[in-house]
């Protein structure tokens, strides 16, 4: 699903009204009765006083286009117009004039803090004060009323955005928000949806399709994609009954260090859950029998040091290469890897203590081979990056690390990005139970995987993000989010295969995929 910037919206609406011969008004009247319906279903007439702010601009219009419908359907409506300027929008008067026509009383028109109206805790807000054209906090008197809101304790629905949010920035002070229990965005969601610092500003969100020209849609390039089921099923490869494992890549995850091989362990099954035909771990010598014993289906080739990483010497080509769980940074380690980086020729999969190394060492960095991928956590990226005042500019750091190094960059969190070039992809799925330790090794192993069987390195990225996440979601429904551990994340690995193929009405309830509720972070460091 394709997330649009805010100019990229105003065109798509331009375009639409051109290209099918309607007016902008015609295209609010769409929109406010997609709404009207959207209730209208859940409601069935039921007699909640519904409240609707209406500011005076083009959002305030398809609230007042609401209010119209629910009106002549005979709802409990009370509309306001919250007079924040002497400015009006075309829209908005021509609906306003509408809107008198069916109302035993016009509309209450607030201007002040002492017209605030009394709001049950039982009744429903829709607020349409402010749109996505937002670029200045409220006035004071109108944050006060959005603070009124949420000390209402009423169920709060958003028309397109929450009010007072930006579409391109963070909001200067939260209580300038309004903060809604759910959002209905026309035609696609909006990327401050997803990130950590303005999440809570919308519990849920819904996409309401209002008819935006095809062409348009189908044509833009984008300021993000969602990725999900949809998305990933496009570029999934089936098995040839005829084929073998070595059709599926022989992989090797390098790392591991006294008291750290389970996380080799870990990413080395999730390499295989993947769907990946073999799989080597390269560890000291006190991995050996950890693995062996624990873990049959991988072969091990073992370092000269019983403790630690000091030469990496491969004695097969392999298909893939994960580098970084439980690597440890002495020394020695850093010290093997400048060998190993010069006579790498296929895109890593780097995590961890590889990532800490390469952010220290600069002369390595630049021995990357392209298209590789960084699974870093917060703290990781942060090394890598530096430090960022906000989720824009963290975005934008990332964005030109990944200019640099010509690699992709994984952003993790509730909703995971995968960064490549100036391109920007989130992640639909992943729970609040993910935040464990060893969950990013797995996530490296599923990659790794991916990679052996030759799906290009975004395509692995893209994917591995998602089965990632939805495995999780599958196994928490068992395991809560509390005791979920990195070992289930695994065992949940076949069953989102399986998912792939499933109608939404059987994956329903599976792993509260259907409701776009924000979930907690992927990892913690």
């Amino acid at each position: 699903m394709k997330i649009f910037s805010k100019e990229q919206i105003y065109e798509g609406d331009k375009l639409t009204a051109e290209r099918q011969n309607i007016s902008s008004t015609d295209l609010m009247e769409r929109a406010g009765k997609q709404i009207f319906q959207w209730l209208d279903i859940r409601m069935q007439g039921a007699q909640v006083p519904i409240h609707i702010f209406c500011g005076i601009g083009n959002n305030g219009g398809d609230g007042l286009v609401l209010g119209r419908h629910l009106i002549t359907h005979g709802y409990n409506v009370i509309v306001y117009i919250v007079n924040y300027s002497d400015k009006r929008s075309k829209d908005f008067l021509i609906n306003y004039e509408r809107i008198k026509s069916v109302s035993k009383s016009w509309p209450i028109v607030i201007e002040k803090e002492d017209q605030f109206p009394q709001i049950g805790n039982d009744d429903i807000i829709v607020d349409a004060v402010f749109g996505i054209g937002l670029n200045r906090p409220a006035t004071n008197w109108v944050q006060h009323l959005f603070q009124h809101f949420r000390s209402s304790g009423a169920f709060t629905l958003s028309v397109d955005i929450p009010s007072g949010m930006y579409t391109d920035k963070v909001p200067d002070r939260p209580g300038g928000v309004v903060w809604a229990n759910h959002t209905l965005s026309f035609q696609s969601p909006k990327l401050v949806f997803f990130l950590p610092d303005t999440q809570q500003y919308t519990r849920n969100w819904e996409v309401l399709d209002i008819g935006i020209d095809q062409k348009f849609l189908i044509e833009s390039q984008p300021e993000a994609e969602l990725i999900g089921k949809v998305e990933v099923l496009s570029f999934y490869k089936p098995r040839d009954k005829f084929s073998f494992k070595n059709n599926f890549g022989h992989c090797i995850i390098i790392g591991g260090s006294y008291g750290k091989i389970g996380a080799v362990l870990l990413s080395s099954r999730a390499v295989m859950a993947s769907g990946a035909g073999l799989v080597s771990a390269y560890v000291p010598k006190c991995g050996y029998i950890p693995i062996q014993s624990s873990f049959p289906e991988a072969m091990v080739v073992t370092d000269s040091s019983d403790t630690e990483i000091t030469s990496i010497k491969l004695p097969f080509k392999p298909d893939a290469i994960g580098i970084g769980p439980g690597l440890g940074t002495s020394g020695k380690t850093i010290a093997s890897l400048k060998s190993f980086l010069s006579e790498a020729k296929i895109p890593l999969v780097i995590d961890a203590d590889m990532i800490n190394i390469l952010a220290e060492n600069e002369d390595l960095l630049k021995l990357v081979p392209e298209n590789s991928i960084f699974t870093p956590h917060p703290g990781e990226l942060k090394r890598l990056i530096g430090e960022w005042k906000d989720d824009f500019e963290k975005i934008e750091k990332s964005k030109a690390f990944s200019r640099k190094t010509n690699a992709i960059i994984l952003i993790k969190g509730a909703h995971t990005m995968i960064v490549k070039g100036e391109s920007l992809f989130i992640n639909s799925t992943g729970n609040q139970g993910m935040a464990t330790a060893g969950a990013g090794d797995v996530l490296t192993g599923i990659i790794t995987g991916l990679i052996g069987q030759k799906y290009d390195p975004l395509q692995a990225a893209l994917f591995g993000v998602y089965l990632h996440g939805k495995a999780a979601d599958i196994v928490v429904e068992k395991t809560g989010y509390q005791s979920l551990i990195a070992s289930d994340i695994i065992r949940g690995i076949p069953k989102a295969y399986l998912d792939l193929f499933q109608s939404p009405q059987q994956s329903e309830g599976a792993d509260g995929s259907e409701d776009r509720s924000q979930k907690g972070s992927d990892e913690e460091e």
